[in-house]
């Protein structure tokens, strides 16, 4: 009996060696697995149907199987300084988001690698709906295939829900079908990942791929960041960073921490002191980022002049400094602000 269509696997999302599984099993010879690569990720195979270098016995028996996968948004969302909020098929009953963030000669598409977040950071809206599920890299892979402005993307940011480092595998795969000659061949200095600073799968990102990264720090404090962000005890900062010293960041790969300011918590020139302190002798830039104020929350936005100045005393203790731009507050795309959409019910 024929395969009905939701019992059909996604190509979306495998690399070369799993391709050249899908190309055994169906009795395709090895290099068919490249042809496959090359559909997928660089010709943008809408169908199986379209991979014409593929007998056409080849394409029925792999249509019988397996499906390319692709999906495309469900919803958008867009604001008045051009980024826009696409809301994805997630996991768990809990739908995903994606933001693509136009700036001048810039295009950067900020991804979701779970369905919620297990990490509950206090200040984070994709933190407070708990944990739903891990993304696959096919889903990964199709936020960035399947927006309206996938062919002028510059960069992929691995910022959006959940937290990277919590789903290693699938975001591994992700990196491997970005960077790979195969896949979209994109440089690895053109990826982001943020973490919270978990160490052993960081370490296995660090020692496996060559792209960017970026720590969620919040405050130089053990027991101030504990109370913003719970994973401190499991994974202390300075641990972390003990780790980050290991590796080389003045040339290719860059370090960057990320440091949301809120008024009269972290933002007096002791947090910037001891935040210098922390990071002295470590090639590294500090985003400032201005809170992005969610429900129910008692923490405030830190004013405008604070953060000049810390920005400066930061600049002036030799740790470089910059205050990130806030996009997309308007339709709730801005750091800290995702929280994907409940799924309805189905009859």
């Amino acid at each position: 009996m024929e395969a009905t269509q939701t019992t059909l696997t996604p190509l979306i999302g495998m690399t070369l060696p799993q391709l050249r599984d899908v190309a055994a099993e169906c009795g395709m010879p090895p290099f068919a697995a490249g042809q496959m690569a090359k559909w997928l990720y660089e010709k943008r195979a809408a169908s199986i149907d379209d991979m014409t270098n593929l007998s056409k016995t080849s394409r029925a028996t792999l249509a019988r199987r397996y499906t390319i996968g692709r999906t495309a948004p469900k919803a958008e969302a867009r604001s008045v300084d051009g980024t826009v909020k696409y809301l994805f098929e997630g996991v768990g009953g809990r739908d995903i988001e994606a933001v693509y963030i136009p700036d001048r000669d810039r295009a950067t598409l900020c991804v979701s690698s779970q369905a919620g977040c297990r990490m509950g950071c206090r200040f984070c809206m994709t933190g407070r709906q708990g944990f739903h599920g891990n993304l696959t890299a096919g889903q990964i892979i199709n936020q960035v295939l399947s927006i309206p402005e996938s062919a002028t993307l510059t960069n992929i940011v691995f910022m959006g829900m959940g937290e990277p480092m919590d789903n290693l595998d699938p975001v591994l795969g992700a990196i491997d079908i970005l960077t790979s000659s195969w896949g979209l061949a994109w440089s690895p200095k053109r990826i982001t990942v943020s973490s919270i600073g978990k160490i052993d799968t960081l370490r296995t990102l660090l020692d496996t791929t060559k792209v960017h990264i970026a720590i969620s720090v919040h405050s130089p404090f053990a027991e101030e960041r504990a109370s913003l962000m719970p994973v401190e005890k499991a994974y202390p900062l300075k641990d972390v960073l003990q780790l980050l010293r290991g590796y080389d960041f003045a040339h290719q790969r860059r370090l960057s921490v990320e440091y949301i300011m809120w008024g009269g918590l972290n933002d007096n020139m002791r947090h910037a002191q001891a935040l210098a302190r922390l990071l002295r002798g470590l090639d590294v830039r500090v985003n400032l980022i201005r809170f992005h104020a969610i429900p129910d929350s008692d923490l405030r936005t830190s004013p405008a002049d604070t953060m000049v100045a810390f920005r400066d005393r930061l600049n002036e203790l030799g740790i470089t400094a910059t205050i990130r731009t806030s996009r997309g507050e308007d339709i709730a795309a801005a750091c800290g602000m995702l929280a994907g959409k409940a799924r309805e019910q189905q009859p």
